[in-house]
C-alpha cells in the first residue's frame, strides 16, 4: 500500500486501484479487480471482503473503525468521530477530528479531494464530480472543519483531454468564479469543452488559503491498468480514497 508523501506525521492518504494481490475473483469482467463499491451489482460478500482487507491493512496504523458513504454528488458533508450511524450516510463529505478512523470515498473519473491542517488533527474527504465542485463540495467541507485546512490531496481523476462537458457546465463554472474560463479547452466537437477537472479544484483551493496540493496528475480514463473508469466503461467498479491520523 503506498501513501502520499510530505503530509503531517501521523497522516496517512492513498488510493486503491484495481490490482490487488487479495481482490477476489468475479464472474464479471467489468468487475474484475478490487472493486470497493456495493452499488454496481457486484456480489455484496465479495465487495466486504475487500472492505475488510482495508479494515485489516489499516489496522497496523491503529484504525479500528472505517465509514463509508452513500455518495450522491451532493454537496453534504458530515463529522463524524465517535458516533456509528445505524443507517449509511448520504452525501459527499467526511471530517472527523478522531485518530484511528479512517475516511473513505469512492471514485471511477470523479475527483476525490483530502483535506487537512497543518497539525495532523483533523482530516476531510470529499467526492467531487463536477456537479459537486460547481455547487460548492469543496467550500462547504471546508466549513464543516474546526480547523483552517493548510493541504490538499488530489487523487485520481479523468484528466481534460478525456473529459469533454457542455458550453452550460462552463458556463456554471465561469459565473461563480471567471477566472475558471482558463480550465476550459475548446472540445472536438462544436459547441463542447474539456474541462480540467484539477485545474478547477485547485483553484478553489487557492481561495481558501491552500497552497500545498499534493497530487492531480493521474487518468482514470487513460490508465486502464490502475484505475476504474465510468467514461471507459459505463458498468465498472470503484477505487476508495482514505485518509486517517495513526
Amino acid at each position: 500500500m503506498q501513501f502520499v508523501q510530505g503530509l503531517p506525521q501521523g497522516v496517512y492518504v492513498g488510493q486503491t486501484q484495481v490490482q490487488h494481490d487479495q481482490a477476489q475473483p468475479s464472474s464479471s469482467t467489468e468487475l474484475e479487480g478490487f472493486n470497493l463499491a456495493l452499488h454496481v451489482h457486484d456480489d455484496p460478500q465479495r465487495v466486504q471482503q475487500h472492505r475488510m482487507t482495508l479494515l485489516n491493512e489499516f489496522s497496523a496504523f491503529g484504525v479500528d473503525k472505517i465509514t463509508w458513504m452513500t455518495q450522491t454528488h451532493s454537496t453534504i458533508c458530515h463529522t463524524i468521530n465517535e458516533q456509528i450511524p445505524f443507517d449509511a450516510l448520504e452525501g459527499d463529505g467526511l471530517v472527523t477530528q478522531t485518530k484511528g478512523h479512517a475516511l473513505m470515498m469512492m471514485t471511477a473519473d470523479c475527483l476525490p479531494v483530502v483535506l487537512g491542517n497543518a497539525e495532523g488533527t483533523e482530516i476531510a474527504n470529499l467526492h467531487a464530480g463536477w456537479r459537486g465542485l460547481a455547487n460548492g463540495i469543496i467550500e462547504n467541507t471546508i466549513e464543516e472543519m474546526q480547523s483552517e485546512p493548510t493541504w490538499a490531496w488530489l487523487g485520481a481523476a479523468i484528466s481534460q483531454p478525456c473529459f469533454e462537458v457542455g458550453a452550460e457546465v462552463k458556463e456554471i463554472f465561469c459565473s461563480k468564479y471567471p477566472a475558471l474560463s482558463s480550465a476550459f479547452e475548446n472540445g472536438e466537437n462544436q459547441g463542447k469543452y474539456q474541462a480540467d477537472l484539477y485545474a478547477i479544484a485547485r483553484y478553489i483551493l487557492n481561495q481558501f488559503g491552500i497552497r500545498q496540493v499534493f497530487g492531480g496528475d493521474q487518468c482514470t480514463y487513460r490508465q486502464a491498468e490502475h484505475y476504474y473508469s465510468y467514461r471507459r466503461n459505463a458498468k465498472t467498479g470503484r477505487m476508495a480514497t482514505f485518509v486517517f491520523m495513526q
